[in-house]
């Protein structure tokens, strides 16, 4: 008896992952990829420039609305040298939620040294009610 309740629990534990992995698969098919701008530095709304001042030191992620645009800002805090870049690798929407996606990618070794940078990106596309998941 003890043998079949393991293996029914077994076979219990092993579907709820298979359903699970199969649900992640079935997320990241349903995603559809959004129109955006990388926002330039004498573009970004002043408003926007004073709450990046004020989280610039740490690590952060924030979004900020005007009219019908939403900006997505992700800093990465205070890195040891300038020469840093960030890369977009999503931003795309699914049925709950948009998905932002980046990297930061480290200076060359000729850029390395120097005064401490604080390297951020500013998104700006279309309004939506959606929550963004930053990643």
């Amino acid at each position: 008896m003890k043998k079949t309740v393991s293996l029914f629990c077994l076979a219990a534990v092993v579907m709820t992952l298979l359903s699970g992995c199969q649900f992640v698969h079935m997320e990241e098919t349903q995603k559809t990829a959004l129109d955006y701008t990388v926002v330039k530095q004498e573009d970004i709304p002043k408003e926007v420039v004073t709450l990046i001042e004020e989280k610039k030191a740490k690590e952060f992620q924030m979004t900020y609305q005007s009219g019908d645009y939403l900006y997505l800002i992700k800093g990465y805090g205070q890195q040891m040298s300038g020469g840093y870049s960030i890369q977009v690798e999503e931003l795309a929407l699914s049925e709950s939620a948009v998905f932002f996606t980046t990297k930061l990618l480290g200076p060359s070794d000729s850029s390395q040294g120097g005064e401490p940078s604080y390297p951020y990106i500013v998104i700006k596309m279309q309004y939506r009610e959606e929550p963004v998941q930053f990643q």
